[in-house]
């Protein structure tokens, strides 16, 4: 992986932790940081950067879109590393 700095979303999910230099796991975890950049952009846009508040229904969804989001990633690392 390249020295650039990690998107919010790279950082969320961990991209640069790949011991194993796994591309399907590097994928996985690519491809949910783009969701959560996804989220955030979307959030930004409608709060106008942080400077218009958002309302407590927005928020729940926010967290909770965003909690999902990383519990798939993580268990999605988990079956692709999985060794029985």
């Amino acid at each position: 992986m390249n020295q650039q700095e990690l998107t919010f979303g790279q950082k969320a999910v961990g991209l640069s932790f790949n011991p194993s230099g796994d591309a399907k796991v590097a994928l996985a975890k690519q491809l949910m940081a783009d969701a959560i950049d996804l989220l955030e952009k979307d959030h930004a846009e409608k709060t106008d950067n942080g400077s218009m508040t958002s309302s407590w229904t927005r928020n729940v969804f926010r967290t909770a879109a965003f909690n999902a989001i990383v519990a798939a990633q993580m268990a999605l690392v988990k079956y692709l590393t999985w060794k029985d």
